[in-house]
């Protein structure tokens, strides 16, 4: 009686075991990336990471990097190293294959010195006889601009014109001008251009009727959401001399928020240093040429008492010879 019910439990495992080899075997292997995209900064380091799933060894494989339609070749690893000499030349010497995970299927391309050029896809592919597979990822590059300064033109007819300056970005940054609640301000012109690294920089006007509040220029970066900020006071700007302010001469000068203060203060220190050598220089030139002219009026009083009594003794001398020898 216990012979049937053993066999019948024999034959229930083997058809789970052989279930669960059917799942395995049906279970197909294919390359996959991590979510998202890879962000590197312009300068830095970018991980390009791919792996094999279900995870096996692929130290048998060949491993490949491709950017764009796979028309740009970028690392080649065969036969248990690197292939020298088939990638493209913006790549040579700027790559590292990382392969300590490789027994797990998981192998990374490390990219060095990154420039805006490398931004874009990227495809990685595992070869071997009777496997072929590949998986895209993008790589986005950023780079967060210089030091953010702003200019404050004066005069202006109906105010202060104020400007923003922000260099060395990439993509293209946001910016804007906030009051000191945190509100956006309408900027009254926006412009950018690109130098010959392809980095953005970036040119913010507003025309400030309220000379009393305070600003602030606002810079972020959209891809990193990194962001760079400098606010100035316009209340102490008042305080420069209402002779520069009425001047009828363009005058700008720079500010960063830390040294406003160290600006106006030296801006009305050459103020006073201008006014004071002209009023020198004045009197100098005044008193220099009231001296020529004095010098001058003695020299010909002198000369004038001279020559008068020479004459006269000439002439006294001639007349008696003139009338003794009439002509």
């Amino acid at each position: 009686m216990m012979e049937p019910a053993s066999s019948y439990f024999s034959g229930y495992c083997m058809c789970l075991i052989l279930l669960h080899m059917m799942t395995l075997t049906s279970e197909k292997l294919m390359v996959t990336v991590p979510k998202g995209h890879v962000v590197a900064r312009v300068g830095g380091q970018a991980a390009l990471s791919c792996q094999l799933s279900p995870p096996q060894s692929a130290e048998h494989m060949e491993v490949r990097w491709f950017k764009g339609d796979n028309s740009q070749f970028v690392y080649l690893y065969r036969g248990g190293h690197e292939v020298n000499g088939e990638a493209a030349p913006e790549y040579v010497n700027r790559t590292e294959f990382v392969k300590e995970a490789m027994g797990e299927g998981k192998v990374t391309l490390k990219i060095h010195n990154v420039s805006i050029s490398d931004g874009g896809p990227y495809r990685c592919s595992f070869k071997e006889t009777d496997f072929s597979d590949a998986a895209g990822m993008n790589l986005s590059v950023a780079a967060l601009g210089l030091e953010t300064q702003i200019h404050v033109q004066v005069p202006a007819s109906d105010g202060l014109v104020v400007v923003c300056n922000s260099g060395g970005w990439f993509p293209q940054p946001q910016m804007e001008w906030r009051n000191s609640r945190g509100e956006v301000i309408p900027h009254s012109s926006k412009s950018y251009s690109q130098d010959g690294a392809r980095l953005f920089h970036m040119k913010m006007t507003l025309l400030l009727r309220n000379r009393s509040e305070s600003i602030m220029c606002y810079v972020r970066n959209p891809v990193t959401g990194e962001e760079k900020r400098t606010s100035i006071s316009l209340a102490s700007e008042c305080s420069i001399s209402s002779s520069l302010l009425h001047s009828q001469t363009p005058f700008e000068f720079s500010i960063s928020d830390p040294l406003f203060s160290l600006y106006n203060s030296w801006m009305t220190d050459v103020m006073i240093g201008v006014v004071v050598l002209t009023v020198f220089f004045t009197i100098l030139i005044g008193y220099l040429i009231w001296s020529l002219r004095e010098s001058s009026s003695k020299w010909h009083r002198a000369h004038d008492g001279l020559q008068a009594p020479d004459l006269w003794s000439w002439f006294l001398c001639v007349q008696p010879l003139v009338q003794k020898h009439p002509s």
